[in-house]
């Protein structure tokens, strides 16, 4: 008997090709294999109730476009229903809340997840009382859910333990720590007259690790300082922040703790 995986993905849509390789290459392929992920493409028209397979109707009240019927995407998850209930399903919307590292992870320690996918003007607003919540990429139009959910297809099955190799890589990833990630280097080491920088070459693990967050706080201020008051920022990290810059009342209004306090150096007796 096949072993349940830890986490299973039901993807509805009217373009089940689309989101096929997404399911059967790289990691996300692999993971499969290990029987930690699992993946059911699910082909809504296969629930279109007519020989034409045809789900979707003019508006009521006019307008342009289709829309996709409540009747299929309920004869559609009924029958999800009947077989293994998903913990969510969640339809790929922009009038849901952004979709983030936080939602990842959280959405990363459930069973079974589905994901709703539109095309054409998107669902006929009673399917909206179908699912258990809405997420949205970002303030943006595009033609269908399958780019989105293939978003979250990713950002979410790589977080299950064992997908990724090296657990600890995820933890340094930009988000999983509150700010973007530090820049990284490989050989060579001297590229166009650009080196690596001393420090990583250095072999010392706790400057590195300094010099590693102090270079993620920077990035963070100059691209996305809005992550800054989200973040879990350390003393150290708010003696880092002032050397770039920020006032002390920038740093109370995030939140940051105070820098630590600089001992004074005792004089020597004469």
């Amino acid at each position: 008997m096949r072993r349940a995986a830890r986490l299973t993905f039901s993807l509805l849509t009217l373009f089940p090709e689309l989101l096929r390789p997404f399911t059967q290459e790289a990691l996300l392929g692999k993971a499969q294999g290990k029987g930690l992920l699992d993946y059911r493409l699910i082909d809504l028209r296969d629930y279109a109730g007519n020989k034409h397979h045809k789900v979707d109707d003019p508006p009521y009240g006019g307008g342009a476009g289709m829309v996709i019927r409540v009747d299929v995407v309920e004869r559609a998850l009924a029958d999800l229903q009947a077989q293994d209930p998903p913990d969510e399903v969640i339809l790929l919307s922009p009038a849901g809340p952004r979709f983030d590292q936080r939602t990842a992870e959280e959405l990363s320690g459930k069973r079974h997840i589905a994901l709703l996918c539109g095309r054409y003007e998107g669902f006929d607003a009673r399917s909206e009382s179908l699912i258990t919540r809405e997420l949205s990429l970002g303030d943006f139009v595009m033609m269908g859910g399958e780019a989105a959910a293939a978003c979250v297809l990713e950002a979410v099955g790589r977080l299950v333990p064992g997908v990724i190799g090296d657990e600890e890589s995820h933890r340094q990833d930009s988000f999983s720590s509150g700010l973007l990630d530090y820049p990284e280097y490989t050989r060579p080491a001297e590229w166009q007259g650009q080196a690596v920088p001393d420090v990583l070459l250095g072999g010392n693990h706790a400057a590195i690790e300094r010099w590693r967050r102090d270079q993620a706080l920077g990035r963070t201020l100059s691209r996305r300082p809005d992550l800054l008051a989200l973040a879990s920022l350390t003393p150290q990290d708010s003696a880092a922040l002032l050397t770039l810059g920020v006032s002390d009342e920038q740093l109370s209004a995030w939140g940051a703790p105070p820098p630590p306090k600089v001992k004074p150096r005792r004089k020597r007796g004469g």
